[in-house]
C-alpha cells in the first residue's frame, strides 16, 4: 500500500483537513519510482542545458543559410532569454497550484515543440519564434525538476544526493553542449542541433509519464496574471530597443516610443505588484539586503558570460576559420572547467563562507574577459585556451554561491521564490548581455555583409562585459556576509 507525506508549502500548514488535502497530492514513492523521478528530471535539465552552449557554435551557419545579421543572431539568443526570465517564477507558481508532473510535462513538450519549429524553420523569424517556444517550456519545466525532487526524496541522505546529481546534470549539459553542438553542425547541418532534443525530450517524456508522482500545494497563491504580462512586455521592450538600436537609430521615433512603453510596462508592473496580495516578484523580499546583492551579483555574472559565449562563437569560426566542431572544442574549457570543479565548490563555502568564492570567481571572470579584450582575436591558441579555463573557474566558484546566499536570506518556506529571484536576475544578466555586448559589436562595426568588422567591435564589448563582472566582484566583497 502507498504511503503519503505532505508536500512543500508556502505557508504554514492550516488545519488538519487541510494538511490531509495536501498529503493526498504527495505520495512518497518506493525506491524505483524516486529513481525514475530522478532520472527523468536529470535527463530534462541535461537536454536544456547542453541546448543552452550547443545553439552558440550553430550562429555563423545560421547567419549563412537564413541570411541573419548580428542583430537576428541576438534575438535568436535572446528569444529564449526573454520567454525564460519573463515566465520563470510564473512557472514554479503554476506547477504548485495544478501539478508539478503536469507542468513539468507541459514544459518538456513546449521544448520539444519549439525544437521542431527551430530545426524546420526555412527564415530567421521562425527560428526565434522556435526559440521564444523553446525558452518559455524551459521556464515551466525547470522550477519543477528540483519541486520535484524535493517532494520525491526525504530530507537527508538521499535528497542530499538527489540534489547533487541535479547540479551534476547542469555541469555536464553546460560541458557537452560546445562539443556536441559543434560535430551536429560539421557533420549534419545547424538544424540537427535541435532535432537531437527530439529523441532525448521523447525519453524524459516516458520516464516522467512512469516514474513520477504528482504531487501540488493547495494553499498555493493565485497567479498574478498582470504582472506576468507586465513583465513580459517590458522584458520584450527593453531587449528589442537594446538589440535593435544600432539599426534603427537610438534617437528614431520607434526607438523613442519602444523606451518610453518599457518605462510605462515598468512603472505599472511595480505598482501593481506592491498591491497584489500574492505578487509574481515579491517587492518586499528585496528589501533583504542579501537577496538584492545575490540577484545583482547574479546578473553581472552572466552579463559578461552569455555575451562572452556570443562573441567568442563567432570570433573562432568568422574571424579564426575554425570549423563548428573545432570552435567547440576549443570552448570546451570552459564549461569543463566549471562542470569539475563545481561539485567541490560546496565544501569551501561550508568551510570559509561565500563571501571569498563569490568574490574571487567574479574578479576571474572579470580578469579573463579584460585579457581576451586586450588580445582581441589575436591570441594564440594556448593563450586562449588558458583564458577560458580561468573563466569557467570562477563562473564555477559564483554560481552556486550566488543560489545559498538567496536562498539563505529568507525563511525557508520562502527559499523557492528566493531561488526564483535569483535565477531570475541571471537570465535578466544573460539577456542584457547578449543585447547590449551584441548592440557595441554591431554599432562598431557598421554597415555590411553579417559580422563584418567583427574585431572593431569585439575588444570595447568584452571590456564592457569585464568591467561588470569586476563591479559584481566588488559587491560581493563588500556586502556578502561573511
Amino acid at each position: 500500500m502507498a504511503t503519503f507525506r505532505t508536500g512543500t508549502m508556502a505557508r504554514p500548514a492550516g488545519p488538519a483537513a487541510a494538511r490531509r488535502a495536501s498529503a493526498r497530492l504527495a505520495p512518497v514513492p518506493g525506491r524505483p519510482a524516486q529513481l525514475l523521478t530522478l532520472a527523468a528530471t536529470c535527463l530534462g535539465l541535461f537536454l536544456v542545458q547542453m541546448d543552452t552552449t550547443a545553439v552558440n557554435l550553430a550562429l555563423p551557419a545560421v547567419s549563412r543559410r537564413l541570411h541573419g545579421d548580428l542583430a537576428g543572431l541576438q534575438w535568436v539568443l535572446d528569444a529564449y532569454n526573454v520567454a525564460f526570465a519573463a515566465i520563470l517564477l510564473t512557472g514554479g507558481a503554476l506547477g504548485d497550484r495544478y501539478g508539478r508532473r503536469r507542468f513539468f510535462l507541459i514544459g518538456i513538450t513546449a521544448f520539444l515543440a519549439g525544437s521542431l519549429v527551430s530545426a524546420l524553420s526555412p527564415v530567421l523569424p521562425l527560428l526565434i519564434a522556435g526559440r521564444a517556444i523553446q525558452g518559455t517550456g524551459a521556464a515551466l519545466a525547470i522550477p519543477q525538476s528540483l519541486a520535484l525532487l524535493a517532494t520525491t526524496f526525504p530530507t537527508g541522505g538521499a535528497r542530499n544526493r538527489a540534489m547533487a546529481a541535479w547540479a551534476v546534470a547542469t555541469g555536464v549539459g553546460l560541458a557537452a553542449g560546445p562539443t556536441v553542438g559543434g560535430a551536429l553542425v560539421d557533420l549534419a547541418g545547424w538544424q540537427s542541433i535541435f532535432y537531437l532534443n527530439i529523441p532525448v525530450g521523447i525519453a524524459v517524456v516516458a520516464v516522467a509519464v512512469i516514474g513520477i508522482s504528482e504531487s501540488a500545494n493547495p494553499h498555493a497563491p493565485p497567479l498574478d496574471l498582470p504582472g506576468q504580462l507586465l513583465a513580459a512586455g517590458f522584458l520584450g521592450l527593453l531587449t528589442f530597443g537594446i538589440v535593435e538600436g544600432p539599426d534603427l537609430g537610438w534617437t528614431s521615433r520607434p526607438m523613442a516610443l519602444g523606451w518610453l512603453l518599457a518605462v510605462l510596462l515598468l512603472c505599472a508592473f511595480v505598482g501593481i505588484e506592491r498591491r497584489t496580495e500574492r505578487p509574481m516578484l515579491p517587492l518586499a523580499l528585496l528589501k533583504r539586503g542579501q537577496l538584492t546583492v545575490a540577484a545583482g551579483v547574479a546578473a553581472c555574472m552572466t552579463f559578461g558570460m552569455y555575451g562572452l559565449l556570443l562573441l567568442a562563437s563567432l570570433d573562432l569560426q568568422q574571424q579564426r576559420g575554425a570549423s563548428p566542431l573545432v570552435a567547440g572544442v576549443e570552448l570546451l574549457p570552459l564549461p569543463a572547467a566549471f562542470a569539475l570543479l563545481s561539485p567541490f565548490v560546496g565544501r569551501l563555502v561550508t568551510r570559509i563562507g561565500p563571501r571569498l568564492p563569490m568574490t574571487l570567481g567574479m574578479t576571474l571572470m572579470g580578469a579573463g574577459l579584460v585579457v581576451f579584450a586586450a588580445v582581441g582575436g589575436q591570441a594564440p591558441f594556448v593563450e586562449m585556451e588558458a583564458i577560458f579555463v580561468v573563466l569557467g573557474v570562477g563562473l564555477a566558484l559564483n554560481t552556486g554561491p550566488v543560489v545559498g546566499v538567496a536562498v539563505g536570506s529568507v525563511a525557508p518556506n520562502r527559499a523557492g521564490v528566493a531561488s526564483g529571484v535569483a535565477n531570475l536576475a541571471r537570465m535578466l544578466g544573460a539577456t542584457l548581455g547578449v543585447a547590449v555586448l551584441g548592440a557595441v559589436v554591431a554599432s562598431r562595426a557598421g554597415s555590411g555583409p553579417p559580422v563584418h568588422g567583427f574585431l572593431g567591435g569585439l575588444s570595447l564589448a568584452l571590456g564592457i562585459g569585464g568591467a561588470v563582472e569586476l563591479m559584481g566582484a566588488l559587491i560581493a566583497w563588500r556586502w556578502v556576509a561573511k
